[in-house]
């Protein structure tokens, strides 16, 4: 990429693409098209061919979705699918059709198959079926994840796919019954904090696994390979190592300060036991992550208190 390309980053305003926005302009790049959800709705097609036959960007990262936790994606499968295989369908499309140079898909760990060895390879994508709870968003994921595998194969497009692991941080939805594990925690252990409740629970049993990455890491990843990386398949982004869900709770009392009780909810579910992504081929490309879990839930703490406690 050169500092004058017109550079696209299709939502821009969440977790994932406020982080690419961040990063790319520490990189000195400055030509950007950002537009928000009121602005151009990535599900109406017509909407989104204009957008891309008048301002013909060269370079697309697409991380707008729909997203949620486990709770979201049990209670609305049917938007999460079909919102999912809208925004994609057309935002991929359209940048074929107008000569974008490059688009890299943000695709999600959670599509591998529930049973799938550990770690996740990237060649055991659809070997197997796909975990309950988030079935809806996983298909959706691997239909856009393919859609990009095949325009390079069929017409030779320059798209490409990364396969991140669970992600926190700045900007993450810290709804305490949809968001995701850390988010959700790091506000239910904040409010339990401030009103000095003596106990906050986690859902499920505690011993499945998790593995995290902080968004800052994901968007220098994302923006390194966008910059390296045109080959075919995908590539895994995570941090190489996961802990349980306990140990994550655990993490994020230690960061909040709240000295109550975790207990655990088995009647909630828990979704996937285990999911750690092999990121050896990321590796191989020359990418390694910076940040302890610690400094990631430091950071993302600090964020939160600053940009979503009301005092």
């Amino acid at each position: 990429m050169e500092r004058e390309d017109k550079i696209y980053i299709a939502g821009h305003k969440g977790m994932v693409g406020s982080a690419i926005h961040r990063k790319l302009l520490g990189h000195g790049f400055h030509n950007f098209v950002l537009k928000s959800h009121k602005e151009l709705d990535l599900t109406d097609q017509r909407a989104v061919e204009a957008f891309f036959a008048g301002e013909r960007p060269d370079y697309v990262f697409l991380a707008a979705a729909r997203v949620g936790g486990i709770a979201a994606n049990i209670a609305a499968p049917v938007e999460f699918l079909l919102e999912n295989l809208q925004i994609q369908c057309n935002v991929i499309s359209s940048a074929y059709k107008y000569g974008v140079k490059k688009l890299m898909f943000l695709g999600s760990s959670c599509i591998y198959p529930k049973d799938a060895p550990q770690p996740l390879k990237e060649e055991y994508l659809m070997t197997g079926l796909l975990e309950p709870t988030n079935e809806g968003y996983a298909v959706a994921k691997i239909t856009g994840l393919k859609l990009c595998e095949y325009y390079r194969k069929q017409y030779g497009a320059d798209f490409i796919s990364v396969m991140p692991c669970n992600l926190y941080g700045y900007y993450d939805n810290f709804d305490p019954e949809k968001s995701h594990i850390v988010p959700g925690l790091i506000r239910r252990f904040h409010e339990a904090k401030v009103s000095g409740r003596g106990s906050v629970a986690i859902w499920g049993s505690g011993r499945s696994y998790r593995e995290l990455l902080f968004a800052d890491e994901m968007a220098d990843a994302c923006v390194y390979l966008m910059e390296k990386y045109s080959g075919d398949g995908f590539v895994n982004i995570g941090y190489g190592k996961d802990y349980t869900v306990m140990e994550i709770a655990e993490a994020i009392r230690r960061t909040v300060g709240y000295e109550g009780e975790i207990i655990t909810d088995p009647d909630r579910p828990e979704g996937m036991q285990r999911k750690v992504l092999d990121t050896s081929k990321l590796k191989a490309l020359g990418w390694t992550p910076r940040y302890s879990l610690e400094e990631g839930l430091r950071m993302t703490y600090e964020w939160y208190v600053a940009n979503c406690v009301r005092v």
